[in-house]
């Protein structure tokens, strides 16, 4: 089934709002930490309502622990330098969905180590979506594809 990663999230509310997608969705997102906020931050838990205790939310104490469980998993990273836009790049049911940091994205040495790439595209002046809004919209576009159905 489609997970969810979030990449040392910087900001409570859009973690915790992708946190809710994925719990409303019965998916399993994983947060690689460093977070740049405390885990249980009343803006967190604001934004993650009373799905935070119910969605299936695996930390992982950093990018090579992470990289150790997701052994033989593909990962697809959203992000702007990539050049397939996410409706046009064929996604499998057991795809990892890997977003960055709001500030800065993933460190090059993990887009590097990364075969997959996808980004959305956005008019030219323009540099970034929310996180949270493009976690959704690719993970959507993801479940499209792979024809998931909740429940």
């Amino acid at each position: 089934m489609i997970e969810i990663a979030l990449y040392q999230p910087d900001i409570a509310q859009n973690a915790a709002t992708s946190v809710r997608l994925a719990a409303c969705l019965g998916l399993t997102i994983h947060i690689i930490e460093p977070a740049g906020f405390v885990w249980n931050t009343r803006d967190f838990r604001r934004a993650g309502m009373d799905y935070i205790d119910q969605a299936n939310i695996v930390r992982q104490p950093d990018w090579e622990t992470f990289m150790s469980v997701m052994v033989g998993r593909r990962i697809v990273l959203a992000t702007t330098h990539a050049q397939t836009a996410y409706t046009a790049f064929d996604f499998q049911a057991d795809d990892i969905l890997l977003a960055g940091r709001e500030s800065a994205g993933v460190p090059d040495r993990v887009r590097d180590g990364i075969d997959h790439h996808v980004c959305i595209p956005m008019q030219p002046d323009t540099r970034s979506l929310n996180v949270a809004v493009a976690t959704a919209m690719i993970t959507g576009e993801a479940m499209r594809q792979t024809a998931w159905q909740a429940g």
